[in-house]
């Protein structure tokens, strides 16, 4: 079950003695109703913990993509984080639970904004907002980016990064898209449910996607070979490619290569927290009879 939090109810007391206390509760409330000055989005939510995570790292001046990724480490997998306003679509940061596509977000705005030398919780809420949304604009459920290739789609075309594609090999096969899984089962998405009318627009959606091609590599060719390691890099965004009818990824990490093969850190359901896994990424994907292969994104410098 997704575990929602709720801002908290202010009960103003009337003493005197009480009201730096109620000032402070007060202000407390509010972060999780606004975004920070400047963050040019309508609303967002977040909890204090979440603006001091962001910022303690975005003080270290690291600009590497692992360095971001092993920072949630051992953090709870949490589906769902972004699903508490059902009736009132807007921008959910969470840092302190996680899902593969959430935990994959978080660590992509974080690199890109060190990148670019920003260190302020408000930058850092623009950018996810930025990645998360069609065109940067938070306008209902549908604005947001539901499938993971439109986000790659939606993301190169902002220059936030790049879908890696050559060479061939390892680069062998190529992926058709055909999305349909939440037109199918609106009955798993709250929005859906409760919006009948964002249906036909997700469909759009799934029709302007549905077809396009990708290349990507096969589970046979994940191996720990020269030719491997030139294409995928330390840092890459891992996306495994899925046999499973309506989906076009069925799952994501950051890329970590270790002596014995190329590994990755995902937040996993199976292990019910963010890891390393201790497996190489074929092994991996030789234990899921819908894997495919993986596609590879790479952010921008």
């Amino acid at each position: 079950m997704n575990r929602l939090f709720a801002p908290f109810s202010v009960k103003p007391k009337m003493m005197a003695h009480q009201s730096t206390k109620v000032f402070i509760a007060f202000i407390f409330q509010l972060s999780f109703a606004i975004c920070p000055a400047g963050a040019q989005t309508p609303r967002c939510h977040y909890t204090p913990q979440d603006s001091i995570t962001v910022e303690k790292l975005l003080a270290t001046g690291k600009t590497d993509v692992l360095y971001y990724a092993r920072q949630f480490l051992g953090l709870p997998y949490v589906g769902q984080t972004l699903e508490i306003y059902p009736d009132d679509e807007r921008l959910v940061l969470n840092t302190r639970e996680l899902d593969c596509t959430t935990y994959v977000d978080v660590v992509a705005a974080l690199t890109l904004c060190a990148r670019r030398g920003e260190t302020s919780f408000a930058q850092f809420v623009r950018q996810l907002h930025n990645q998360r949304y069609w065109d940067g604009k938070c306008d209902g459920y549908p604005s947001r980016i539901h499938y993971f290739s439109d986000w790659i789609r939606d993301n190169s075309r902002l220059g936030f990064a790049s879908e890696v594609q050559q060479p061939a090999p390892p680069f062998t096969a190529t992926q058709t898209v055909s999305v349909s899984y939440m037109t199918k089962h609106p009955q798993s998405y709250v929005s859906l449910k409760r919006h009948p009318e964002y249906i036909p627009v997700i469909a759009r959606q799934e029709k302007d996607l549905t077809g396009h091609q990708f290349r990507y590599i096969p589970t046979a060719e994940v191996k720990n070979t020269k030719v491997v390691r030139q294409a995928v890099h330390d840092g890459d965004i891992v996306c495994i490619v899925t046999s499973a009818e309506g989906l076009d990824i069925a799952h994501l990490g950051i890329a970590v290569w270790h002596d014995d093969g190329l590994h990755f850190i995902d937040a996993s359901s199976k292990h019910k927290k963010v890891v390393e896994e201790t497996v190489t990424l074929q092994q991996y994907l030789k234990q899921r009879k819908n894997a495919l292969g993986i596609r590879i994104v790479r952010l921008s410098k």
